[in-house]
């Protein structure tokens, strides 16, 4: 069993099942409240020698998943038939481990955000674009080194993609009507050799000792993407026009290394940072920007506008490494997973809020090592499914888990707390472990 932290400093003092539709004999109109039938999509990064390496992708269906976890059976497509070929074709080179996943709607996974799937491969630049019912590939494009994750703009009209490798920030134009998907390689940052706004070298050995982008995340509005960086710090830019360019600049004294988990609510984006520095390998830290203090122009002052740091589990000898965010049924609770701890703490994102207001364990009689690597969120808000990651994680980090596959959440207390109801494992591809990454919940309504 992994050491445990105690988080009751942390903690504010003052502060079912699932119901879906079930189609029956003569049943013709569905309750309009009722919460949609769903899918979740969980992507296996580990792959053998016989396809690339290009992994799998397994389809829950979510009411089954939620009623009996270990008893559900997925929908497995193998990647290397599906989508190896087809991106070979198209650009002369073949993708490797997949890694992330998301759909065209981002978070705002309704009809028409729920079409199609982008998958960034991480051991290659590939991004492949599924179309969502039938699963056959219908774009691919290679952005260079490595396709670490990409996030859609709330329009639809482009992928921000992480070329982390490259040290890129990238853009793919999306027309998913017409399924047409085109790099615009005149939107790019260079991440390894542009300038801030205040002057400064965007990669700096004390201020930003490594600019492989991590993850991307835009913001409802359309404005801007927040970007983590692989050696600390961040940088905050403006997706739009003809080129990107950095809007506000942050070091690795005010955010630190490796964070992917970045969720927007209550006017501001969170921010995590995560562990595998050589110089730090552990970390769990959570930040919040107050996204109006975000004006039209560039700042030029470093660190401005200045985050809040909501909490920090760093410290000496301490084995964290953050990872994991989603928000709970009407943007009530953040949680934070992580995935060598194997909890979850709870922040109230709340105006005058941002506190925690309670922690609980992942650890229990079904998996006495989840690791859960990322969170998504099932419709009606009951249940939350996270990947769980295998004994031999395929990208690193200790991110080492006992059960790889699904875990099914229950939310409780109106997502004070939550329970490991349920644990989906999953076959490797080969004979190999399976190492689950990416997660993500398809509405079907």
């Amino acid at each position: 069993m992994k050491p445990r932290i105690l988080l009751a400093a942390l903690v504010c003092v003052a502060c079912t099942a699932v119901v879906v539709l079930v189609g029956t004999a003569g049943a013709q109109h569905p309750d309009p409240n009722s919460p949609p039938a769903f899918e979740v999509w969980l992507i296996d990064q580990q792959g053998s020698d016989a396809n690339g390496s290009a992994g799998r992708l397994h389809i829950f269906d979510g009411e089954a998943l939620a009623d009996d976890a270990s008893a559900t059976l997925p929908e497995t497509i193998e990647l290397g038939d599906a989508v190896r070929a087809y991106c070979l074709e198209k650009t002369g080179s073949e993708p490797l481990r997949p890694h992330m996943l998301v759909f065209n709607g981002g978070d705002a996974d309704g009809p028409g955000g729920n079409t199609h799937a982008a998958i960034a491969f991480v051991a290659s630049g590939h991004v492949a674009f599924l179309n969502a019912t039938t699963r056959e590939p219908v774009g691919c494009i290679d952005v260079g080194a490595q396709a670490h994750a990409a996030w859609p703009t709330p329009d639809q009209k482009h992928l921000i993609v992480t070329n982390q490798g490259g040290k890129r920030l990238q853009r793919i134009a999306t027309d998913y009507a017409r399924e047409q998907f085109t790099l615009e390689e005149s939107a790019t940052i260079d991440l390894a050799s542009c300038t801030t706004p205040s002057g400064a070298a965007c990669q700096d050995p004390v201020l930003r000792p490594d600019n492989a982008p991590i993850c991307p995340r835009t913001t409802s509005d359309g404005r801007l993407t927040f970007l983590t960086l692989k050696g600390g710090g961040m940088f905050v830019v403006d997706h739009n026009g003809p080129q990107m360019r950095i809007v506000a600049e942050y070091d690795r004294s005010k955010v630190d290394d490796n964070g992917c988990g970045e969720m927007e609510a209550q006017g501001r984006m969170y921010v995590n940072s995560g562990a595998g520095a050589p110089d730090e390998m552990y970390g769990h830290d959570v930040y919040a920007f107050k996204l109006a203090d975000f004006g039209s122009a560039p700042s030029t002052t470093p660190n401005t506008p200045a985050p809040r740091v909501v909490y920090s589990r760093d410290g000496a000898g301490v084995q964290v490494d953050a990872h994991a965010v989603a928000l709970t049924e009407q943007g009530r609770y953040l949680w934070w997973g992580d995935r060598i701890q194997n909890d979850v703490v709870v922040v109230n994102p709340y105006p005058m809020g941002d506190q925690v207001v309670g922690s609980f364990s992942l650890e229990g009689e079904l998996s006495n090592d989840p690791a859960p690597d990322l969170f998504d969120l099932s419709p009606g808000g009951h249940y939350m499914f996270a990947s769980l990651r295998g004994p031999r994680p395929a990208s690193g980090h200790e991110a080492f888990g006992s059960t790889p596959g699904v875990g099914v959440i229950e939310v409780l207390q109106g997502g004070r707390s939550g329970r490991l109801a349920g644990v989906a494992r999953v076959a490797g591809l080969g004979g190999k472990t399976p190492d689950p990454h990416a997660i993500r919940v398809r509405t079907l309504r």
